[in-house]
């Protein structure tokens, strides 16, 4: 299966940046590519793409409107929609999430991140970029109490993955993860799976949640 992607962005050369990264993938193909917000609404419409990847401040419509437009409550027929921005403001993360993204993605998290995003939106699941998701958790473990029962479990997770699980709680990218524990990439990914079925996650972000609401990073918090 090929994933339709259509870029929005108000900047050529980000857009350009964007395409390439995307189509040296085999499984991705960029659809169209929209200067500003109404164009972004109008063309996604109209191509129907998997994933579109939005930016937050644009001409006309803003990326969080284009983004209600598209994966909103009101949406008769939701296009899954990652927020591209190199703005990492909590009141853009909130807004894109309760509009509707699928994900909220800084440019400088890499390509890597922005090729899983992609993939996880189309299917469907959700991805926020680690340093994104690391400061909403530490908000999450100082504002909110720990369910009574929950604290602290570890449903037969060995040693190796609880480190991998700290790791990614602490907005570690699997690269990041791979040279601080020194093993391979595709060991991280191995492990990454082994965890999501265990704990009967999604994706990477839910980990992250279920770490800080047992306190697994407690002690290595940073």
């Amino acid at each position: 299966m090929t994933i339709k992607v259509l870029i929005a962005d108000d900047q050529a050369m980000i857009r350009h940046g964007l395409r390439l990264i995307l189509e040296d993938q085999p499984d991705i193909a960029v659809v169209g590519e929209a200067a500003d917000g109404a164009e972004a609404i109008e063309m996604a419409r109209r191509l129907r793409p998997d994933v579109c990847l939005v930016d937050i401040r644009m001409p006309k419509l803003d990326g969080i409107e284009v983004t209600r437009a598209l994966a909103g409550p009101g949406a008769a027929d939701p296009i899954r929609v990652i927020v591209v921005t190199t703005f990492d403001l909590d009141e853009y993360v909130y807004g894109a999430l309760r509009g509707g993204a699928a994900g909220f993605i800084l440019k400088d998290a890499g390509p890597a991140l922005l090729i899983e995003a992609v993939r996880a939106a189309c299917n469907g699941e959700a991805l926020v970029s680690p340093s994104v998701t690391l400061r909403l958790l530490k908000h999450l473990n100082a504002t909110r109490a720990v369910p009574r029962g929950r604290a602290r479990q570890s449903p037969q997770l060995s040693g190796r993955a609880l480190e991998v699980v700290q790791a990614i709680a602490r907005g570690r990218t699997n690269q990041e993860i791979a040279a601080e524990l020194f093993i391979s990439l595709s060991t991280v990914k191995s492990h990454l799976s082994g965890i999501q079925t265990k704990l009967g996650v999604r994706n990477r972000t839910e980990i992250a949640v279920w770490a800080w609401e047992n306190r697994i990073v407690e002690s290595t918090s940073e």
